[in-house]
């Protein structure tokens, strides 16, 4: 190995060149840097784009994920006897039709000969109301009626909201086509998760770093249990609810018992919401009949709601993960606003998932293990997973990803 002795002149010139070299290589890996964060800033703004215009169809995925979840466990029962996962499948799915057909035949024509009383109760229910306008209109006093801004035009307004829903009639009649289209997606969706959820599982999986392959396993779990648990109490008080708002309302004598008790039981799936909604048209409909009715309706929906509080929901709900009633609620608003009416039934369930990712990554493996400490002592920045899990950081994953 050679060794030169450089001059003291062509030292100083060379360390200029590298001087002036470091600066250039500075500034163009400042401009990589730069050109860098806008182009993944751009990829970010078109994601976000494309995902919200597919966002009717990422709904629709998900809601056949929470079915195929909990269908899953009707299979997984029917494979500890013995049969193929293919006809457990479809026994599954069978059995699901089956349920919601013979329901929809025993009920149906029912609701059909209610739906049209409805139709001859409506005329006379606006007129009632342009009644109680006028007489409200009389006995109340001005200054009241100046706060009270819209009271007149209570019964136009009714009027035209019911016009313009019997207008629009063709226009859901062609939008039915979209329905069965979304539907029949659905079901399809559902059963391919059904058949052979594996891949899917895995691939989502795989787009997190070996090291917590495992731990997102666990998550999922979790996710998956706490889904399962909510459906399954979210049945029982939809079935209890409706059964008893049935026979109360029949014991009244409102009208249209079986559709007000549907209607109650189906809104159940919205909770806080829900009951609310649920409450209005077998009110209105018993003011037609007589106030102290009206006010029967109201002590009834109010036992039937405390039942679901203090004895039902303690019983169903009692192992599965709590949702203050605030996020609920703003959640339901929120979701409703953003995707319609189909964001108004998934919006407790997306809430469920978030809250669970929320609370076993952000809190669990990230803040819980962030330490901090004044002195001579370090600050230290320790991630669950990294500290748990770099361990097994040589231990192949393929046990998770077939699993």
């Amino acid at each position: 190995m050679k060794c030169y002795l450089l001059k003291e002149e062509d030292r100083s010139n060379l360390n200029k060149y590298s001087t002036y070299t470091l600066v250039e290589f500075g500034k163009t890996r400042r401009n990589s840097v730069r050109f860098g964060k806008w182009v993944g800033f751009f990829a970010l703004v078109v994601s976000v784009y494309i995902l919200w215009q597919i966002k009717q169809v990422l709904l629709i995925f998900f809601a056949a994920i929470v079915l195929a979840t909990v269908l899953n466990q009707i299979v997984q029962i029917l494979q500890k006897i013995r049969i193929p996962r293919g006809f457990a499948v479809a026994i599954s799915v069978i059995l699901l039709l089956t349920i919601i057909s013979g329901f929809f035949a025993l009920v149906l024509p029912q609701i059909i000969e209610q739906l049209r009383e409805f139709t001859l109760i409506v005329p006379k229910a606006l007129d009632q109301i342009q009644l109680w306008n006028n007489w409200l209109l009389k006995e109340l006093p001005p200054q009241v009626l100046e706060e009270i801004q819209g009271l007149q035009y209570l019964t136009q307004g009714l009027q035209t909201w019911l016009d313009r829903i019997l207008g629009n009639f063709f226009l859901i009649l062609s939008q039915s086509l979209n329905i069965v289209v979304n539907l029949l997606l659905f079901l399809v969706l559902t059963i391919m998760l059904l058949l052979d959820p594996k891949p899917y599982r895995s691939g989502f999986i795989m787009l997190f770093p070996a090291f917590y392959r495992r731990r997102m396993d666990e998550i999922l779990g979790k996710c998956e249990h706490y889904l399962v648990g909510w459906i399954k109490g979210t049945l029982l008080t939809m079935f209890f609810i409706g059964g008893l708002s049935y026979v109360g309302l029949l014991i009244l004598g409102v009208r249209l018992p079986l559709i007000n008790a549907i209607l109650a039981g189906l809104l159940e799936f919205i909770p806080n919401v829900g009951p609310t909604l649920s409450l209005i048209p077998p009110l209105l409909l018993a003011l037609l009949d007589a106030p102290w009715k009206a006010i029967a309706v109201v002590v009834l929906y109010f036992v039937l709601q405390q039942l679901e509080s203090f004895v039902v929901l303690p019983l169903v709900m009692r192992s599965q993960v709590s949702l203050l009633p605030v996020i609920t609620l703003l959640a339901v608003v929120i979701f409703a606003s953003f995707f319609g009416f189909l964001g108004v039934f998934l919006a407790i369930p997306l809430v469920l998932v978030l809250q669970v990712f929320i609370e076993e990554i952000l809190v669990k493996d990230v803040l819980n293990n962030w330490h901090s400490a004044n002195g001579n002592n370090q600050t230290e920045t320790n991630i669950a997973f990294v500290d748990i899990n770099l361990k097994n950081q040589d231990v192949a994953d393929d046990s998770i990803i077939n699993k």
